[in-house]
């Protein structure tokens, strides 16, 4: 596996910010997404958008990244994927982000490891053929968590899981995003989205944060104090992020995952990155030195986004040829 940024792109910044803004260039028009509603045990709902296949194809199921959904570029570049290799596809939304306000107070985080859990447990009682997952940014980070708690179980229900762009080190891209330009950019991006929908929670159920507290936030750090560690059963947002990190349990996953992130990523520091030493014989790294944040565009300008799918699809359905779900489901 290997990636070259193409010359028009320099550095991760641009790479990050050129893929999110312009990477529908090439795509084509958006997936005819087919939208399911399901309700939750804790009296809520979680909605999945499905392109489906015959019931014996390999399903592949992408978890977005933190305020995203199937409308995401990286969620069109897999779903284009998928249609090219004739998998179902679906798009499971974490709560909040389907475009419609959850009823519950939780919403999700970056280490949700039993919301994916009763995700993953329903495609496997609905589904026939294989199963393999992706997850980009928060949604990988809490994808390989629910790997390291299933151990040796989690073959029962997916083939292989991928992590892309994934903060494995929440502390390390916490930091890393409230400093400089980071903080400028990005942190300024996902406050103005996740403040509104917080206060929006708390007309739904008053007294649940303290609302002077949050909108005095200026980073995520402060958000995630106030907002997401409390709801969702963390001292602070230290515990939080510690807790949830997927680097320490990396040498627990007992199904194939890879790994994906590039070293000049603006919100995950190569400094964090496991070495090979650090993860256990199940997982597989790829960290080139270029492709910034689900950026990893290839191609002349304008370019594409289609080459990440590509290796990280291939790579997984390797784990489904001739119905491997003896070994792995």
């Amino acid at each position: 596996m290997n990636y070259v940024a193409p010359w028009w792109l320099p550095g991760g910044n641009l790479q990050t910010i050129w893929s999110a803004l312009y990477a529908r260039t090439g795509l084509g028009p958006p997936p005819d997404y087919r939208r399911e509603r399901w309700a939750t045990p804790d009296t809520d709902f979680v909605d999945v958008d499905w392109m489906l296949g015959a019931p014996q194809t390999t399903l592949l199921v992408l978890f977005h990244g933190l305020e995203g959904s199937s409308a995401s570029h990286y969620a069109h570049s897999f779903a284009v994927f998928a249609q090219q290799h004739q998998l179902s596809f679906a798009v499971p939304h974490f709560r909040g982000c389907s475009g419609e306000l959850n009823w519950g107070p939780r919403a999700y985080h970056s280490g949700d490891h039993e919301e994916i859990d009763w995700i993953l447990q329903r495609f496997r009682s609905m589904h026939a053929g294989p199963i393999i997952a992706v997850g980009v940014s928060l949604g990988g980070n809490a994808l390989l968590r629910w790997a390291q708690e299933q151990g040796a179980q989690a073959a029962r229900v997916v083939s292989a899981v991928a992590a892309v762009s994934s903060p494995i080190d929440l502390a390390a891209s916490g930091h890393a995003i409230g400093r400089g330009l980071n903080r400028q950019i990005y942190t300024r991006m996902f406050l103005n989205s996740m403040k509104p929908k917080a206060l929006q929670k708390l007309q739904q159920h008053p007294g649940l944060f303290d609302r002077d507290a949050l909108l005095a936030a200026r980073d995520l750090y402060d958000f995630d104090n106030v907002f997401t560690a409390p709801l969702h059963g963390f001292r602070n947002t230290d515990d939080y992020w510690k807790r949830a990190s997927s680097k320490p349990g990396l040498k627990d996953i007992q199904i194939p995952a890879l790994v994906v992130n590039a070293c000049n990523d603006p919100f995950v520091p190569a400094s964090c990155l496991p070495a090979a030493s650090e993860v256990g014989q199940h997982v597989t790294l790829w960290q080139p030195v270029q492709g910034g944040h689900v950026g990893f565009a290839q191609g002349p300008f304008p370019g594409h986004v289609l080459g990440l799918p590509d290796v990280v699809g291939t790579w997984l359905q390797r784990f489904t040829a001739n119905e491997k779900a003896s070994s792995y489901g």
